[in-house]
């Protein structure tokens, strides 16, 4: 499913990326301190962050038995920036955890308070997609 998952978001689906996604899926942000549960909530993050990522292209893959780590490189507010998304798959394929790192802390702190300007429409979206 990972690779399902990596073609949806280079083709900026965001419908096929929900799609990977398992109801309980749990959403580790690299920009909060608690994570985020549920398909609803994480889909709507996805929504907005590939708004603000520019120039987004996953660059690496690897995986093992337990999942898979898609390395990404693009830019917020005109700063480059290297991220993984770590995925864990269940039985089915679907991702129940989902957690990013990005660096470097600049890019990260641009990141940051671009999800943050968004975090009111990603609840309201959040709570349309429940």
């Amino acid at each position: 499913m990972s690779s399902a998952f990596r073609a949806a978001v280079e083709a900026r689906d965001v419908a096929a990326m929900r799609a990977c996604l398992a109801e309980d899926v749990v959403f580790r942000s690299p920009v909060a301190h608690k994570p985020y549960a549920g398909k609803a909530i994480t889909g709507a993050i996805l929504a907005n962050v590939i708004e603000v990522f520019q120039d987004f292209r996953y660059v690496r893959e690897l995986e093992d038995a337990t999942g898979h780590a898609l390395v990404f490189e693009a830019t917020v507010d005109g700063l480059e920036l290297t991220g993984c998304d770590f995925l864990v798959l269940d039985d089915e394929g679907l991702i129940t955890d989902f957690m990013v790192m990005v660096r470097p802390l600049r890019a990260a702190q641009a990141l940051a308070e671009q999800m943050g300007a968004r975090f009111d429409a990603i609840v309201a979206l959040a709570s349309e997609a429940t």
